[in-house]
């Protein structure tokens, strides 16, 4: 039976696998716009997301914040 190759080793994340808050089309700190552009989903998917995880679970809340102060900017 044949083998897949191996995939190559990076290292580490590359640029394109990390979050980085835009300064550009973002409504609070980013984030939203952030997790979209690194998972390639649309902005206002996940901006709705976001708001319906805070009204029904109000650590969406919590996870926002944090990852406003961690995730850098561009």
């Amino acid at each position: 039976m044949p083998r897949a190759p191996p995939l190559p080793q990076t290292g580490g994340m590359s640029a394109s696998a990390s979050l980085i808050r835009p300064r550009t089309g973002r409504v609070i700190g980013g984030v939203c716009a952030a997790v979209a552009n690194r998972f390639g989903w649309d902005v206002t998917l996940v901006r709705v997301l976001t708001v319906v995880a805070a009204l029904f679970a109000g650590a969406a809340i919590v996870v926002y914040i944090v990852l406003w102060i961690v995730v850098p900017e561009e």
